[in-house]
């Protein structure tokens, strides 16, 4: 089953959920900031997208500029933030399969379908 790790406050990832439904495929919404990442499930989600933990990351996000920029952090540092402040992570992710994407642009789904 197609997930989308949604924000509905965001505008790319309402895109990314119009995108599947004018495909007409079945998927399951995750509003992330709700029903938030474990550490476990959130590395999980980084080996499926193939990127590294900063690559994930929201940068102009305001926590991330007080209580992070400029820190050498490790990869599970940078993980934690997210898990504590799920803002930080970037959005829409559609998983499928193993496979994912952060769908920016939103056409960037077609790549797990």
């Amino acid at each position: 089953m197609i997930k989308i790790y949604h924000n509905p406050r965001c505008t790319k990832s309402r895109q990314g959920v119009a995108f599947l439904e004018d495909k007409g495929l079945d998927f399951e919404i995750v509003k992330y900031l709700e029903n938030t990442f474990t550490v476990e499930s959130l590395t999980e989600m980084i080996s499926e997208l193939g990127v590294k933990p900063i690559e994930l990351v929201r940068k102009n996000e305001a926590i991330w500029k007080s209580d992070f920029k400029g820190k050498e952090l490790s990869n599970t540092e940078i993980i934690q933030a997210m898990v504590d402040f799920p803002k930080l992570i970037e959005r829409p992710i559609v998983v499928n399969h193993g496979k994912a994407v952060v769908a920016r642009p939103t056409e960037k789904i077609e790549e797990v379908l």
